[in-house]
């Protein structure tokens, strides 16, 4: 489906705000010409003095050369009586992951549908690498989910990249997500950005719980090392070198625990996590290679999309739009109670 264009606003009645975060508030809404229900994402102006963020533009561009059945399709940039009352206007999606997990009291999903969830997401990401672009903020409130199907979505942070690599700002991925290099200040990064968040995701799909949600960067490597075991030269060669190694001072620990933190996951699946969770980028796999990896043929096999739940968890108040939230809620959900 090709972006349609500029339209006027107006043709969506507009509903209830589903979220809000760094780049626009999120609505959910109906194309009055054809009933669609749709998702408006407001572009922010407040802080632009001249022209139209630049943020926005990259990301409109983006999603017009990204399409693809796992990445959330641009439908259409509106335009309001205001010129600071821009919308870029998205298929609707039931749910984010983020929303579903936090309302679910046990594993929402079975290892079987995790699989069939991770494929998804993978194969978003190999087709995004494909095209020389790094997402940068894969988390779970980006994946939105509908009647089987995972969209990554909101491209507010994604660049694009070639080589050799050029130095980008290391302050990317939420910070449950981030890969040990950003947290470590390194000059340039590469794509297994993107495989490391993959791996957080995979992990917290299967325990039902972020796995290693800290609360600064400090906690981050801490609970890093905890979970693999503190890097070295041998297994992560210039780690010594990185330029924020001297700014955290964090006990050595030897052991990886992946066994003791997933006892029930196949020597398969947690081959395929220890390689998503690689300190060496250089060595994590790529998207294609890791959807080829031997968890995915092994029972319980992916399910298909058509037995995928699509209405699992009655009452849940999910966002249904590609926005970004905090992975830091209030009160209530697990992730909050696991970072106690």
């Amino acid at each position: 489906m090709e972006v349609r264009g500029s339209v006027s606003v107006g043709g969506y009645a507009r509903g209830g705000k589903r979220g809000e975060g760094s780049y626009g508030e999120v609505f959910s809404a109906q194309e009055e010409t054809t009933g669609h229900a749709r998702a408006l994402k407001r572009v922010r102006m407040e802080k632009e003095k001249e022209g139209f963020p630049l943020t926005a533009l990259r990301e409109i561009a983006l999603l017009r050369r990204l399409r693809h059945p796992h990445i959330v399709s641009l439908i259409d940039v509106a335009v309001g009586p205001r010129p600071d009352r821009v919308f870029l206007v998205f298929e609707y999606c039931d749910h984010d992951l983020a929303s579903l997990l936090d309302s679910s009291p046990s594993p929402p999903f079975s290892e079987g549908e995790v699989k069939r969830l991770l494929l998804q997401l993978l194969d978003a990401v190999a087709f995004m690498h494909e095209q020389w672009v790094l997402h940068r903020d894969i988390k779970m409130s980006n994946l939105l989910y509908s009647h089987g199907s995972l969209k990554l979505c909101d491209l507010g942070l994604a660049r694009e990249f070639g080589t050799p690599l050029v130095p980008y700002t290391p302050k990317v991925v939420t910070l449950w997500y981030r890969a040990p290099e950003l947290l470590l200040g390194a000059k340039t990064y590469s794509s297994a950005i993107d495989l490391w968040a993959c791996g957080g995701i995979m992990g917290e799909l299967l325990l039902h719980a972020p796995i290693l949600p800290g609360r600064n960067e400090r906690e981050q490597l801490l609970l890093t090392y905890e979970l693999l075991g503190s890097p070295n030269e041998t297994i992560w060669p210039g780690y010594s070198s990185l330029p924020h190694l001297a700014l955290f001072s964090i006990p050595h620990q030897p052991y990886n625990n992946i066994s003791q933190r997933f006892p029930s996951l196949s020597s398969a699946g947690r081959e395929l996590l220890n390689s998503l969770l690689t300190y060496d980028p250089d060595k994590r796999p790529s998207a294609r290679e890791a959807i080829k990896h031997d968890y995915f043929r092994e029972r319980p096999i992916p399910k298909c999309v058509d037995a995928m739940p699509s209405e699992p968890w009655e009452g849940t108040a999910a966002s249904a739009a590609p926005g970004r939230r905090s992975e830091e809620p209030a009160g209530r959900s697990y992730r909050e109670q696991a970072k106690r």
